[in-house]
């Protein structure tokens, strides 16, 4: 539990001296805990975890245990990201919310065991439940269902030794009556589908291996008792996320079956994505289009490439008013998207307020990049005209080349375009976009030689002639293109919180849902305008003071990582940061900034950092330690080192870290005594404790990586896109 909160609380006689000016006596007052009425004391306690409510505030008097009691603070509980809460405290915690709490989540809450989640059959009123990721045995989940006779929305796992046999006939009664489940699967089943003859919302996430850990070919062939269709005549929504396999695929085409012969009726939201180059085909696609189109009430919409031409895609989302629409990696889709946005396709395209066009113009570095292949400020300006309450939007795997010629007034950047997205919480850009085109040629002459070609750049030796010295406060020299385009940016979406800036030849070491195909990823350095990107456009995202979370990847164009100190200097509220691939990747020239840069991230809860040459030494765990917050933090290094003293240390010192995954060179043992270490003398303290240390480069990494909690995998470890990304991780 937090040790803030009841150092707030202590005496309630505390005065909070707050300086009243009257206009004619100009005096002060003062104003106690205790005056402050209900409405406003309910505001402030909504911002503390229901763990500190329950166990501390309230104890400190009796308004405020009458308060913290309030159904506005108790009907709806997540323990989610609550690392603090072990077996014995959520015991504690169910008996007390039983009576109160009417939606539940415990997504993620991966350490609990199994008896402790089946006492949650105490809180009968709960009609909301998420269980994903929680250790549930099958005839743990039927004891659970038998009691919670409300229930209507639930979210679960569905591992191998799922077996819906052993489900009592009240625990199907109680499956009957949902309206919303979501299922993650981890082996090929139904789940509990065929049980659930009411439901409106379908949310399914297929995470299941093509192989077993003793290397044999998993075949999709349903568990016994699950071959039953599901006919999902009351379905409204259905979403689909599946992990890179054939198994994955085979599966949610089981599950789609029953559309080939009819289409709900009420449909309106329909989501799948599928990752790879070549999705399965569904032939009842085209169908299900028509349908979509014909009703008028379309909420969201996301089909793989390969499912649909553009005419189905016309006939779609003519009539509808979509809310949120994704065509990642559908670049044979890009005209017809921008014909039915622009050109009146849609009904009314100011109710759209997520959008993903992540690699919609993609095409192959092998071939003649033209263009028509680039992302123009002038259809963008319309597109953010019409499209005005956007509020998410995702632009990875694209290329905008700005012309020097045409100037930077009016809409003429992409940036200047995009600024006029007022409401924009959350933003994706590929580098290149960022570039004013002011210094490209002399970029490029600066940093290859005229007779390198751009496939072989950068693996011309070059001679070394020292390194200059870090300062703080020196601007770059090599990397001085213009910031006047992102200026534009800057002032017309301050209210930023998610930017994520990607290199078009960033490829993850450890990617979460694209397979490491090289052959279609462009070559790091091809686009010149992304070569051109680095400090002095770091830097001036500084204006970004909102940001909540910010991601930078594959940009050879940062050297010193000066605009990096500057950025955290004035992002104060930056609470999730990853770093991936930045400057040159033979060695890492900007360790002094980023130690600089960690040192100003006193609210950092979780560090994601990937670079081929990095050192994880005693001042880098120094410096980390400054963030006082951290609870998450993730090392990717091909040729790394670690000290594992270090990282003991460190450990020790903050005491908040409960997730320590570090994939970097150095022996197998090394690895395996620090994480043993770690793993014995802090899990008793941290019952939320996931230590993982592997070589990144070892064969058995993959097995090592399935054993991680999927909850983690999401949201730090493999690489992934955060943004205009369909929910996918609660059912409400």
């Amino acid at each position: 539990m937090s040790g803030i909160i009841p150092g707030i609380f202590d005496d309630m006689d505390r005065p909070i001296v707050q300086a009243v000016w009257d206009k004619d006596s100009m005096a002060s007052a003062s104003v106690g805990m205790a005056d402050l009425s209900d409405e406003i004391l309910l505001c402030i306690l909504r911002h503390v975890p229901v763990c500190d409510l329950l166990m501390n505030v309230s104890q400190v008097c009796h308004k405020l245990q009458m308060l913290c009691y309030d159904k506005a603070l108790l009907s709806h509980v997540s323990f989610s990201e609550e690392y603090t809460v072990d077996d014995l405290l959520m015991r504690h915690l169910v008996n007390e919310l039983a009576n109160h709490v009417q939606s539940l989540s415990l997504n993620g809450v991966y350490w609990l065991n199994g008896s402790t989640v089946e006492k949650l059959y105490r809180c009968r009123a709960v009609t909301h439940l998420d269980v994903t990721g929680c250790r549930l045995s099958s005839v743990r989940l039927s004891r659970l269902l038998s009691s919670l006779t409300l229930l209507r929305s639930l979210a679960i796992d569905v591992t191998s030794s799922f077996n819906s046999g052993q489900l009592s006939s009240e625990a199907v009664d109680t499956l009957s009556r949902l309206s919303e489940l979501r299922q993650t699967l981890m082996t090929p089943s139904y789940g509990v589908v065929p049980c659930c003859a009411q439901l409106r919302k379908l949310m399914l996430q297929f995470d299941i291996s093509d192989v077993t850990r003793d290397g044999v070919g998993v075949c999709c062939q349903l568990m016994m008792g699950q071959s039953s269709v599901p006919h999902y005549k009351q379905l409204e929504e259905f979403s689909a996320r599946l992990a890179p396999g054939e198994v994955n695929q085979t599966l949610l085409l089981l599950y789609l079956a029953v559309f080939s012969v009819h289409v709900p009726e009420r449909l309106r939201v329909f989501l799948v994505s599928i990752p790879g180059p070549n999705p399965a085909h569904w032939p009842a696609a085209p169908s299900l289009a028509r349908s979509l189109g014909q009703r008028g009430d379309l909420e969201a919409l996301q089909l793989p490439r390969s499912w649909l031409d553009s005419l189905s895609l016309k006939r779609a989302l003519e009539g509808n008013s979509p809310k949120h629409l994704s065509f990642s990696r559908c670049p044979a889709f890009w005209p017809q998207v921008f014909e039915s946005l622009l050109e009146g396709g849609v009904k009314d395209a100011t109710q759209l307020t997520s959008l993903n066009l992540s690699g919609i113009n993609h095409v192959l570095y092998s071939e003649c990049r033209s263009v028509d292949d680039q992302l123009v400020a002038a259809t963008m300006s319309r597109l953010a005209t019409t499209c005005c309450k956007l509020k998410h939007l995702n632009l990875m795997h694209t290329h905008y080349h700005h012309d020097n010629t045409s100037g930077l007034g009016g809409d003429n950047h992409l940036c200047a375009a995009l600024a006029k997205l007022r409401h924009l919480r959350s933003l994706t850009l590929p580098a290149c976009a960022l570039s004013d085109g002011v210094n490209t040629h002399q970029c490029s002459t600066k940093n290859c030689s005229p007779s390198s070609s751009l496939l072989f750049l950068g693996l011309k030796k070059t001679p070394r002639v020292g390194l200059q010295n870090y300062k703080p406060d020196s601007e770059p020299s090599l990397s001085g293109d213009s910031t006047s385009g992102l200026a534009h940016l800057l002032a017309g979406c301050p209210f930023l919180e998610t930017l994520e800036l990607i290199g078009p030849g960033f490829v993850s070491a450890l990617p979460r849902l694209e397979p490491c195909a090289r052959a279609s990823v462009e070559p790091r350095g091809m686009c010149a305008w992304a070569r051109g990107i680095g400090d002095t456009h770091l830097a001036a995202l500084e204006g970004f003071s909102r940001l909540h979370r910010l991601t930078l990847a594959g940009l050879p164009g940062m050297l010193r990582g000066t605009g990096l100190v500057q950025l955290a200097r004035h992002c104060k509220d930056l609470q999730v940061l990853s770093l991936a691939n930045l400057g040159c990747l033979k060695t890492m020239n900007y360790t002094p900034a980023l130690l600089d840069a960690l040192r100003q991230c006193t609210q950092l809860r979780e560090l994601r950092l990937e670079q081929p040459h990095l050192n994880a030494t005693a001042s880098f765990f120094e410096a980390l330690s400054c963030c006082s917050r951290l609870e998450r933090f993730c090392l990717i290094s091909r040729s790394g080192t670690f000290d594992p003293s270090a990282v003991e240390t460190f450990m020790e010192r903050c005491r908040n870290v409960t997730v320590c995954h570090m994939f970097m060179g150095g022996t197998l043992v090394a690895c395996r005594t620090l994480q043993k270490t770690l793993q014995e003398k802090f899990t008793f303290d941290r019952s939320a404790l996931n230590v993982v240390i592997y070589p990144l480069q070892h064969e058995d990494l993959p097995s090592v990586i399935r054993d991680i909690p999927l909850t983690l995998l999401d949201r730090m470890t493999l690489f992934q896109s955060h943004v205009a990304q369909p929910p996918h991780l609660s059912p409400w």
